[in-house]
């Protein structure tokens, strides 16, 4: 399991789909669980899927959205081995405020079926298992109080089949072998700051580094300061529209050079690797544009 994070908006989801690309071109059987109600990646491909469904993209390559609710149905249903008697259950008013009440619920449910993933026996004897899980986690802080609450609620049960199922979670969540954390963020001061917050927490919290960060939307150099200062120089010549190129490139050479001073303080305080990925002047990425992506990822990661 990859465990992908960062502060919002840093662009994770579009990280853990050119990750889940890359996995699946080196010919591992890889899906990308998406927590709560989203499909971004099956959108991508053209395709709609229900929560909950494990839908194909291309070869070796598959998407889910997580539901909570659908996955305690499913776990229920293994753990009473009958659907017909854990269906009662679930549809009790009183067994859902329950779950709606208990602090952790959904976050330990969603664990517990990105864990049923990549087991050799899934809950649904047809159903095949994945080499890669890949999930794209909730936002930094949120994301790892969600780690967290495999050991909370193992803790709490004690003993059980609740118990027993939380501690085979945090188990995969402490291996390195089996599971790994990425960390995505832009080349800008706050997600610098919460990337290295991010890492000393998930150190003190699972014993765990953060593998790798990758840094999205970095700015092309374009400029050196001696075109720069050639451009201003001669700006004026050229009228209104050489003013405004001018502005547009020490606007663009000043943005690049404040991304790579980030850059170098991330690389500094970060544990793994940092790699970066560019920024793609695009409204909206297409299929076209996360694989292309994902060939970057491909060759640094």
């Amino acid at each position: 399991m990859v465990f992908v994070t960062g502060k919002g908006g840093v662009g994770k989801s579009t990280v853990a789909g050119a990750l889940g690309i890359a996995a699946a071109a080196r010919g591992r059987r890889t899906i990308v669980c998406e927590v709560g109600s989203q499909d971004r990646l099956a959108r991508t491909y053209g395709r709609d899927s229900a929560p909950g469904e494990e839908i194909e993209l291309a070869e070796g390559l598959w998407s889910t959205s997580i539901d909570p609710h659908a996955a305690l149905g499913e776990w229920l249903t293994s753990q009473l081995g009958s659907r017909v008697i854990a269906q009662p259950l679930m549809n009790s008013t009183t067994f859902q405020y329950f779950v709606a009440a208990a602090p952790g619920a959904r976050e330990i449910v969603t664990l517990v079926k990105v864990w049923e993933l990549v087991q050799s026996e899934r809950w649904r004897k047809q159903a095949r298992s994945y080499e890669l899980a890949i999930v794209d986690a909730p936002a930094s802080g949120h994301g790892v109080g969600m780690l967290m609450t495999a050991k909370t609620v193992a803790d709490a049960a004690r003993v059980g089949p609740i118990a027993s199922q939380a501690n085979r979670v945090r188990e995969l969540l402490e291996d390195p072998r089996r599971s790994g954390y990425l960390a995505v963020a832009l080349a800008e001061e706050m997600p610098v700051t919460e990337t290295i917050e991010l890492q000393a927490r998930l150190h003190e919290e699972l014993g765990r580094e953060i593998e790798a960060v990758v840094v999205n939307g970095v700015y092309p150099r374009r400029f050196t300061k001696a075109d720069i200062d050639r451009v201003v120089a001669t700006a004026g010549q050229d009228g209104p529209l050489g003013r405004a190129a001018a502005r547009a490139a020490h606007f663009e050479s000043r943005r690049a050079s404040d991304q790579q001073a980030q850059l170098r303080r991330l690389r500094k305080a970060a544990e793994g690797d940092v790699v970066t990925l560019p920024f793609l002047f695009e409204a909206e990425l297409d299929r076209g544009d996360l694989e292309g992506l994902a060939d970057e990822l491909g060759r640094k990661l």
